[in-house]
């Protein structure tokens, strides 16, 4: 049976070579996000104001 340590090694190999992969489109999803919560912080933060 496998420990702990070696699931956890299998897993962070797997992880790294589909992350590869994915790495370009996580980014910009994550860019994209960061831009819509960014605007929408702004907008809530602008009707607020009396």
């Amino acid at each position: 049976m496998f420990g702990l340590s070696e699931l956890a090694l299998i897993l962070l190999v797997v992880v790294a070579v589909v992350g590869i992969k994915k790495l370009p489109e996580l980014t910009r999803s994550a860019g994209k996000a960061a831009r819509i919560f960014k605007s929408e912080a702004k907008a809530v933060k602008e009707q607020d104001r009396p």
